[in-house]
């Protein structure tokens, strides 16, 4: 949410949420990132989280 448009790649985001863990698997971001399409999401509107193949993620502000 603080980096809206940009994409932040799974390590980035690993390194912002997790960074007191020692231990994260590259999987977890994945696990965390469809909880928070589940709770966006809203029928009718485009997922506001968008996923850039081989990047990482990135919120699509104009549908977030």
């Amino acid at each position: 949410m603080r980096h809206p448009g940009q994409t932040l790649s799974r390590q980035q985001i690993m390194d912002y949420v997790w960074s007191y863990q020692g231990e994260v698997q590259p999987t977890m971001v994945d696990v965390y990132i469809s909880y928070l399409r589940t709770k966006l999401n809203q029928p009718g509107l485009a997922d506001p989280i968008q996923t850039v193949r081989g990047l990482g993620y990135r919120l699509d502000v104009e549908n977030a």
